[in-house]
């Protein structure tokens, strides 16, 4: 039986800031208006939370069902493992998905937008269908858009929404940057299992790219969230405080181009997730005030 570490692990903590980060830009782009519902807002980030830790289980199950953890490189599984029986992580991706879904609803209902059903529900079936399901998507190769639209088109314009009742220009280039970046956490990942993806046939995009192209498209997800800050500077100069990421993106780029491989690459998604929220926190601070 795992123990209670094991299954935090296995939550895959160092993932959460991909929660976060979308919702904090999406607030603070939703505050640029004059509207901080701090209620609406906390309801979003419970979501969010939910879903990660929901989509963590299910990838674990998925992936150790077929085999694909036989081998790991990154952190440990609790299904590959032995650690956990598969119906137990099963079950807690199902419990996620289901404290994702009330407190969904009940946002819902306290903004009236009964249409936001449909998105939300995608949201879940994206999350099991990533590597669960007849034909996962993840294995074919477009994980790393679905994190894009998941994590940045819906997460960040969806909290935007959900507070103000708007979408703008400003939060749609928060949602850009905040999506290119959380895939950016993915393919760093997806870089570090190359080969085991590649002997367990999970046709990742890094897989079907190459090494060398998979660390360029790193790098140019990872450039994103600057070039928004410089655009969002030209108005608001304060906006620059976009560029403390720097902190985190450049020892991950030194990394990615230095030629880390497996182990190597841990590192780069924990500075990778941590350059994400820093963004979302110093932007949406600046937005906000």
């Amino acid at each position: 039986m795992a123990s209670v570490a094991q299954w935090v692990e296995g939550a895959r903590p160092r993932t959460l800031p991909t929660a976060i980060a979308p919702v904090l830009a999406g607030w603070g782009a939703a505050a640029a208006l004059g509207t901080s519902n701090w209620a609406r807002a906390l309801l979003a980030l419970v979501v969010a939370l939910a879903l990660v830790i929901g989509v963590n289980y299910a990838n674990d199950y998925s992936d150790g069902i077929r085999g694909a953890d036989a081998i790991r490189v990154g952190p440990m599984r609790l299904v590959g493992s032995g650690a956990a029986a598969p119906g137990a992580v099963r079950a807690a991706a199902l419990v996620s998905f289901a404290v994702a879904a009330v407190a969904g609803l009940t946002l819902i209902a306290l903004a009236g937008r009964w249409w936001l059903l449909a998105p939300g529900a995608a949201c879940i079936a994206g999350a099991w269908c990533y590597t669960g399901g007849p034909r996962p998507y993840g294995y074919a190769g477009l994980g790393e858009l679905a994190v894009f639209v998941f994590f940045g088109l819906i997460a960040v314009l969806g909290t935007q929404y959900i507070v103000s009742g708007r979408i703008t220009l400003t939060g749609c280039c928060a949602a850009v940057a905040v999506g290119a970046m959380s895939t950016a956490v993915l393919v760093a990942n997806n870089l570090r299992d190359i080969p085991t993806d590649s002997a367990a046939a999970k046709r990742t995009l890094a897989v079907r790219l190459g090494e060398h192209r998979t660390r360029t498209l790193y790098s140019t997800l990872v450039a994103v969230p600057f070039a928004v800050t410089l655009g969002l500077a030209t108005t608001r100069w304060t906006a620059l405080a976009g560029l403390l990421t720097l902190i985190f993106a450049v020892p991950a780029l030194r990394r990615v181009w230095g030629g880390a491989r497996g182990p190597e690459l841990i590192p780069v998604l924990r500075d990778t997730a941590l350059a994400l929220l820093v963004w979302a926190t110093a932007t949406a601070t600046v937005l906000a005030w």
